[in-house]
């Protein structure tokens, strides 16, 4: 049984919730189940703080704590419409607001002479059809921005390479819930945002019966 880490975000800029830490939270009390309720994969999860360096380093700690064999990262993004598969995270932190530490960093590495960039090592294609076919808007993106979730995603796949572990980052859109702080802004109803990383999940564990 292959052992998944998933991670959200906590609430930001002033905001009330995150999708992201929903999704983790609704996932870890439901566990990832066959039809008759036999857990198919063995799932961790942790909600991360929007902060720099910080994040990174407990994200880093709980790998090293669960030893899993796919690491799943997910944040918000408002604006977006459908679930976000980043494809591709570079080696910068340059924020245009400031994290939750009241810190704003601008031009600065997220590992000092780490390579320009790193690549996603989860199967986002095949994620992203399966994703489709559940009836779930879903696509691929090469931008994880330039604030925290980058900066994970930049930390964690670095952090990953040669160990043969799968990892990389998912943008989530607002949900329902939030639409009066991000007044026309889309949303998607959390239970399709939830459905989505089940299946994710699934594909990136190898898991393909119903």
């Amino acid at each position: 049984m292959k052992r998944v880490l998933l991670t959200g975000f906590e609430p930001f800029a002033g905001s009330s919730m995150n999708p992201s830490e929903q999704i983790v939270k609704a996932l870890a009390a439901t566990g990832i189940v066959d039809s008759s309720g036999q857990p198919l994969v063995e799932l961790h999860t942790a909600v991360l703080p929007v902060v720099f360096t910080e994040s990174s380093e407990l994200l880093k700690h709980l790998i090293k704590l669960h030893q899993p064999d796919i690491v799943i990262c997910l944040g918000q993004a408002e604006g977006r419409r459908e679930i976000s598969f980043e494809r591709v995270a570079i080696n910068l932190d340059d924020a245009r607001l400031a994290d939750n530490a009241g810190r704003i960093i601008t031009d600065q590495p997220v590992v000092e002479g780490g390579q320009p960039a790193h690549f996603t090592t989860l199967p986002v294609k095949e994620m992203v059809a399966a994703v489709r076919a559940a009836g779930i808007a879903a696509g691929l993106s090469t931008t994880a921005g330039t604030f925290v979730c980058n900066h994970i995603f930049y930390a964690l796949q670095h952090s990953l390479i040669g160990t043969g572990k799968h990892s990389g980052f998912i943008h989530v859109p607002l949900i329902e819930e939030q639409a009066s702080e991000f007044e026309g802004q889309p949303t998607m109803p959390l239970d399709q945002q939830v459905e989505a990383i089940r299946v994710a999940i699934r594909v990136a564990a190898g898991i393909h019966e119903a």
